[in-house]
């Protein structure tokens, strides 16, 4: 009886210092209640009613078997289990998170989203934390989700999940991948009810792991050297014969996109109709497989250059007047903009990474975007607005390509310029926009993007990079990074903020050349050089130089004569050189180089 007495006081007190389980206490107290009153009735407790019973020596009380009737309905054991389950009961309550009242200026990051992804169920899994449990109108957390161009999710809108408060939590809702309403593109933010409205209570993060509902997974084949070229799609016979390995190719939009007609093809994403040229997909059909063919892996560079007259929705509303750069600013500041983005991601790569029309692994998405005022115009603004827009479009083309091509890397392009902080620049130093660019990505959920960095020379007609230049450092802070500093970049790229997953992210060098302007035998020592620091750097993954062939109006403007051939198609000393710089006759053909650059490579 005392130990009943004594589960009651336990109980008591844990009632009077827990108000909210008074409702799980009672219970149990009830259980109890109705156990004793069935051991009253069975006599178990009236042994101080009965009169004790005199026993004597020399008639000693004779055992008797205890009957069913007689025994109680309460034995040990029975006793035993109910007070380890109130020690049981107690202990769970003393260890429940305790709930805090946290003031709305601290409510929006109070809990961490630690991560945002599709799981094996092919849902959105949202798992987050937090050290207590934020007080709130009910016992719920809810998800929302918003658009890419929003900050923050519509408090009138309906939750698509919600579950139990807790120091830990899990939240699932549909991807709707290729619905109207798909969430592929939105980003993720958990709320709780407070004060009869819906209050954020974490950070926003986007889906990272796209790639987990692709259908394709190429991501390139098994190279034996990181030798690559600007093509020249009319001279494809001398691709094979200079042991190209990888490619660069421009899409510009203007040729691609389409108005609905005949050959146009009709491209159904979203729930929304889109039309490409279909004489110019023919035309990359029949260069990607025969590039393929060769053994050659392709960066295929995507280009906006479409009139905003005519897709307005394709190009960045301050991107839209006033410029006189060939290329514009992609779009994702509303929902017909970031459908058209993503709707140019999905053809592409469904297109071309198993479907039979040709295999792309590489997706560069514009070209030098930190050369706002040149490659890739938007009207002048801060740099954290310019790298913010650019960051949206670009997750929308990555969660497009990735989610079709699992294997695909997708990569922002960067010039020469590094660190020049100069006044009045009409661009941006590509460190400052790399370091914005990748924050941006981190803090609304890292994902594998890599890097497609220009390391040209300066000024661009001194072929010699390794005679240097006074803003040609060995610095991180360097101005520029060229041929010669190349190992600034890939230490950067090394540090611990720009690892992903606690890896060097790819690298590749996509667009460098050396004229011929100054000598034939100049040039060809300069890509010899160039090659054979790429060969002996872990961290980069391919050099594409520019170009096979002459362009006439780099030649008729800058004085560039970059091509391995002349506009006439003429070999340059260059061709051999670059031909057999990789194999087993390169001594043969570079030992010439050592005595000009004055290196021995």
């Amino acid at each position: 009886m005392k130990k009943i007495k004594a589960i009651f006081e336990s109980l008591k007190d844990m009632v009077l210092a827990r108000p909210k389980v008074i409702g799980i206490v009672c219970s149990i107290v009830a259980v109890l209640s109705l156990v004793v009153a069935v051991c009253c009735v069975s006599g178990v407790f009236d042994n101080k009613n009965k009169k004790p019973q005199v026993v004597s020596e020399e008639n000693p009380k004779e055992d008797k078997a205890e009957t069913p009737k007689e025994k109680s309905y309460l034995d040990d054991d029975a006793l035993k289990a109910i007070i380890d389950s109130g020690d049981r009961v107690k202990k769970a309550l003393d260890e429940r998170p305790a709930t805090v009242d946290v003031p709305d200026e601290e409510l929006t990051d109070y809990v961490s989203l630690d991560e945002c992804v599709i799981g094996e169920s092919g849902q959105v899994e949202v798992i987050a934390s937090a050290e207590a449990i934020p007080a709130s109108d009910d016992k719920y957390y809810y998800l929302f989700d918003a658009a890419t161009y929003e900050d923050d999710f519509d408090a009138d809108a309906e939750p698509i999940a919600r579950t139990y408060k807790n120091t830990e939590i899990k939240l699932r809702a549909g991807v709707k991948k290729g619905e109207a309403g798909s969430r592929l593109y939105r980003k993720f933010i958990v709320a709780v009810m407070k004060d009869d409205e819906y209050k954020s209570v974490s950070h926003a993060s986007y889906i990272t792991n796209p790639e987990a509902v692709a259908s394709y997974n190429y991501s390139g084949m098994q190279q034996s050297s990181k030798k690559g070229l600007l093509v020249d799609p009319s001279r494809l016979h001398e691709v094979g014969d200079l042991g190209v390995n990888y490619a660069t190719y421009n899409i510009p939009l203007n040729r691609l996109l389409a108005t609905s007609g005949d050959g146009s093809i009709a491209y159904n994403y979203n729930g929304v109709t889109y039309y490409f040229n279909g004489r110019i997909i023919q035309e990359y059909d029949y260069l990607f497989t025969n590039l393929n063919s060769m053994g050659v892996d392709i960066a295929a560079i995507i280009l906006n250059d479409v009139s905003p007259s005519t897709f307005p929705e394709v190009t960045h509303p301050d991107a839209r007047g006033g410029s006189t750069a060939p290329y514009y600013m992609f779009n994702a500041t509303d929902e017909s903009g970031v459908n058209a983005v993503a709707a140019i991601g999905s053809f592409l790569a469904n297109r071309y990474s198993g479907s039979g029309h040709g295999n792309v692994a590489m997706w560069i998405i514009g070209n030098e975007v930190n050369a706002r005022k040149e490659w890739n115009y938007m009207a002048q603004t801060d740099l954290s607005t310019y790298t913010a827009a650019y960051a949206r479009a670009f997750r929308v083309f990555y969660n497009a390509i990735k989610s079709t091509n699992s294997g695909a890397h997708v990569y922002i392009s960067l010039d020469q310029q590094w660190d020049r902080n100069m006044k009045g620049n009409p661009d941006y130093d590509g460190r400052d926009m790399l370091d914005t660019f990748a924050s941006s990505l981190r803090s609304y959920g890292d994902i594998g993007w890599g890097l497609a960095q220009h390391p040209y020379t300066v000024p661009l007609y001194n072929v010699d990079f390794w005679n240097g230049h006074k803003l040609v450092t060995d610095s991180a802070d360097t101005s520029f990074i060229t041929m010669k500093n190349i190992k600034v970049l890939t230490d950067y790229m090394n540090s611990e903020a720009m690892l992903y997953n606690g890896n060097v992210r790819s690298i590749i060098l996509s667009e460098v050349g050396y004229t011929s302007s100054k000598g034939d035998t100049l040039q060809a020592a300069a890509i010899a050089y160039a090659y054979s620091k790429v060969a002996a750097n872990s961290s980069l993954h391919a050099i594409m130089f520019s170009r096979q062939t002459d362009a006439p109006e780099e030649i008729a403007h800058d004085g560039l004569a970059m091509g391995l051939c002349t506009t006439g198609g003429g070999h340059k000393y260059s061709y051999d050189v670059f031909k057999y710089m990789d194999t087993d006759k390169r001594e043969e053909y570079i030992s010439f180089a050592r005595s000009i650059v004055g290196v021995n490579f």
